[in-house]
């Protein structure tokens, strides 16, 4: 796809650029002629067959380049676009790239201490942190911690092991 769109604007380019060469070389002729000519009547030859035409032909050039590069550039997000398309396609089975696929998925919440958020203990933000400690449900009721954006856990998703509610550790937990 690529090849086939990029052969297609590489003609437009060199076309582009070959008109402004030679638009400059027929304003470089026709300034000459004009400068070794003393009286108007004789200057106008030189400005009608070489100034006039190689003007039009800088902007014939300019006008093609920015053809090319925009077609050029054209190509290249469709380019990408394909890339993304076939990227998301070849996940048969799988959610899209639009679909929210949740970070973590663990029930124990932890906390670190001085925190603002509570986490869901495999969330990437805590996930092998020594100081990550399982959060208290008073705190969590309290609403001193807020959920973390990234792993978005619920207050409800079940207290932690050793905090109120859980498993007893002993008789003044």
């Amino acid at each position: 796809m690529r090849t086939a769109r990029l052969r297609s604007v590489h003609p437009v380019l060199w076309a582009g650029w070959a008109a402004l060469a030679a638009g400059a070389v027929l304003c470089v002729i026709g300034w000459y002629g004009i400068s070794g000519e003393r009286y108007a009547e004789r200057q106008l030859p030189y400005l009608a067959s070489c100034t006039v035409p190689g003007a039009a032909l800088i902007i014939a050039g300019a006008v093609l380049l920015t053809h090319g590069r925009n077609a050029s550039a054209t190509a290249r997000v469709e380019e990408l676009y394909g890339l993304l398309v076939a990227a998301g396609s070849g996940d048969a089975g799988e959610p899209g790239p639009a679909a929210a696929v949740p970070v973590a998925v663990g029930g124990d919440l932890l906390m670190v201490p001085g925190g603002t958020l509570y986490h869901r203990a495999d969330c990437p933000l805590v996930a092998g942190k020594p100081e990550a400690v399982p959060a208290d449900s008073r705190v969590l009721a309290s609403g001193d911690l807020g959920p973390c954006p990234i792993c978005e856990p619920d207050a409800g998703d079940g207290p932690s092991e050793g905090v109120e509610g859980g498993p007893s550790t002993g008789p003044g937990d």
